[in-house]
């Protein structure tokens, strides 16, 4: 799969899994379905970390037998998404204090490579698309609306990946944040996140823009170790 492809995945707006499924209709086996409408519910947040999936409730909502959906719940613990525990059934991934902050580490030093090399090879229109979205995303900073602001935060995060101009790094860093996207998303319910995120943005902007790959890297490595720090404080509030 393409970054291209990969991007506009993760753009997706919700329900489009079931869409997707339907157009590939005799292709993808119903277990593959569910896997794939899960798996975008976890990703986009709508089930939280440590949520239990009953095979029985997930049945009667989805409409199917228990088998399509026992095998959908092994496919997703296979791609680490959910966890499944002897006597306990399985609910979605709550990593370790000790694998959450391996996570963010890595995806802090993808973002950093992404945001450096973005200052060194953004085209003009490419720089000029983000600042568009940064602006939108300062707009939507000030109504205090979460959800619509991780819609375009994704978008922000999107162009600089794809201003890297390295499909493979560009690959690599949106798989690791599908892994880490609904703890990323948990932390703009803090109060005042949203305001603190797009002055963090704001520095990795400006650097991108004067071409200064340092500076940009060392930005976006300081902003997902905030990013990572508030949702330690949500994490600690629940």
């Amino acid at each position: 799969m393409s970054v291209d492809d990969m991007l506009i995945q993760q753009g997706k707006p919700r329900g489009a899994a079931r869409g997707s499924a339907d157009t590939t209709k005799g292709k993808l086996t119903r277990a593959e379905e569910l896997r794939q409408q899960l798996s975008d519910e976890i990703v986009r947040g709508a089930l939280a970390p440590g949520s239990p999936l009953d095979e029985t409730e997930l049945a009667q909502r989805f409409r199917v037998s228990r088998t399509p959906v026992r095998e959908a719940l092994r496919q997703l613990t296979a791609s680490g998404l959910i966890e499944s525990r002897p006597h306990r059934g399985a609910v979605v991934a709550q990593p370790s204090i000790e694998r959450l902050t391996g996570m963010f580490e890595a995806m802090a030093e993808l973002e950093a490579l992404c945001a450096g090399l973005a200052a060194e090879r953004m085209s003009a229109m490419q720089r000029h698309a983000l600042e568009a979205i940064h602006e939108e995303l300062r707009v939507l900073s000030y109504d205090g609306n979460p959800e619509r602001f991780h819609e375009v935060n994704e978008r922000f995060h999107n162009a600089i990946y794809k201003g890297s101009q390295n499909d493979y790094i560009a690959e690599i860093t949106l798989a690791t944040r599908v892994r880490v996207q609904p703890f990323r998303r948990a932390q703009f319910r803090n109060l005042g996140r949203l305001a603190k995120s797009q002055a963090e943005h704001d520095r990795v902007v400006v650097a991108i823009m004067r071409g200064d790959r340092t500076g940009a890297a060392t930005a976006m490595r300081d902003h997902i170790v905030l990013v990572r720090d508030e949702y330690e404080h949500y994490a600690v509030s629940l």
